[in-house]
């Protein structure tokens, strides 16, 4: 009896050691998590701090840069009425007869010709309305603020005589400043004038890092997890960053498609980046392209219907810009991104629902073979245009659906990204 007594004190014993040891490691293991857990708000906050020591640097050292080249035109125009001679400003031609296409750039750029805006009677308000454009964009970088192009016409109601009647004018005066500065590698953002137009949107393996202007503290924006909706680019895109493993973006003329592709999860069997253009993709929506592309490392490939105007317009735009707006082409176009279709050859290929080409898709088409720098220095866009004109037809990508609705997704993207090496430049 005796003996089981003692066998079960021991026992006892050995279990509220074993307790003891099981709760002291219980209360380590938590101690160690707490540690870790204020480690890792530590870091989030040092990191937080650094993203806004970031971010308050960059600022300060592009707005310096932007009041330092405003400052120096308008010191320039003060010297020469001081000197009583007539002052003037100098801005590139905006038109593709100014541009020139390199390959080894990729993009559109700005030529020599120069229209110069000269202070005389006649331009008297002009002249002082470009200034006070000036004025306003100096204003806004020092305020760390920012303008509409409808909020710059309606600013404008306070110059009296300067003020503006219509918008049109404004606009024009604001694009005649934007391509003044690019040459010297400001853009319109960096200027404070923002579109009134947002992006495009977005679906698929990314996250997208967007920093809290005012703390830096950072959002992670996670693409998989709208649903069926989308991620919407903003206007201003600078700041952000990106996290991404996916193979390739795939950037898409309609709503339709893209729609169709993110609501069949395309993203996730092919491991990519989804972007709806929407037409001619919008200056934001081609910088986030741009910006993504180049700090992550991954192609771009281009879907759109195939047309003259998916082709010479869209396409175009997005891989090197337009001619009247290539002094922006070094910020906003996608060298890098390859047309993926709809092809000519896939019209046939693919025995596709076709409709007529319409003069003015002829005439497109023709311009482009004639005119345009970047078609002028492809053979294969010249030989493929010239193909579209010969057939005398054009395809839309929802004609794809003749197969089924979702024959692009099982059999027509699966088949052209299988063969990346023959896509058009």
């Amino acid at each position: 009896m005796a003996t089981r007594k003692k066998k079960t004190t021991r026992r006892a014993k050995a279990n509220t050691k074993a307790t003891r040891k099981s709760t002291a490691r219980k209360t380590a293991t938590r101690k160690t998590a707490a540690r870790k857990a204020a480690g890792r708000g530590a870091r989030r906050k040092a990191g937080a701090a650094k993203g806004a020591s970031t971010i308050a640097l960059h600022n300060k050292k592009m707005g310096g840069l932007t009041v330092d080249l405003i400052c120096e035109a308008a010191d320039d125009v003060h010297k020469h009425i001081r000197k009583h001679r007539k002052p003037d400003l100098s801005f590139p031609v905006r038109s593709l007869g100014n541009v020139s296409y390199s390959k080894k750039k990729g993009y559109f750029e700005i030529g020599k010709q120069k229209k110069v805006r000269t202070l005389t009677v006649n331009t008297v308000k002009s002249f002082a309305q470009t200034l006070r454009m000036m004025g306003l964009s100096k204003e806004l970088v020092e305020s760390n603020d920012f303008a509409t192009k409808r909020d710059a016409y309606y600013q404008s109601k306070n110059w009296e005589e300067a003020k503006f009647d219509e918008q049109t004018e404004s606009d024009t005066v604001m694009d005649d400043i934007e391509a003044l500065f690019s040459v010297r590698g400001l853009s319109r953002e960096q200027l404070r004038f923002v579109p009134d137009e947002h992006g495009g949107a977005v679906a698929g393996n990314l996250v997208v890092l967007d920093p809290d202007r005012e703390t830096g503290s950072i959002e992670r924006i996670d693409c998989t997890r709208f649903g069926s909706g989308a991620y919407s680019i903003p206007s201003n895109v600078e700041l952000l960053s990106f996290e991404t493993d996916a193979r390739f973006i795939l950037a898409i003329e309609t709503g339709g498609v893209f729609q169709r592709l993110q609501s069949h999860k395309f993203w996730q069997s092919a491991n990519c980046i989804l972007v709806s253009m929407a037409g001619v993709p919008t200056r934001a929506t081609r910088r986030f392209i741009r910006k993504l592309s180049d700090e992550c490392r991954i192609p771009v490939y281009a879907f759109v219907d195939c047309d003259p105007y998916g082709i010479s317009n869209i396409y175009r735009t997005l891989k090197v810009g337009s001619g009247n707006a290539a002094h922006l082409s070094q910020f906003f176009c996608v060298p890098q991104a390859s047309y993926l279709g709809v092809t000519p050859q896939d019209i046939i290929d693919y025995e596709l629902p076709t409709h007529p080409l319409q003069d003015v898709d002829k005439k497109r088409a023709r311009d482009a073979l004639k005119n345009d720098p970047f078609f002028k220095s492809n053979k294969p866009w010249q030989k493929a245009i010239e193909q579209l004109l010969k057939m005398g037809v054009r395809a839309e990508q929802q004609a794809l659906a003749k197969w089924g609705l979702n024959y692009v997704i099982e059999e027509y993207l699966p088949a052209k990204l299988s063969q990346t090496a023959k896509f058009l430049p």
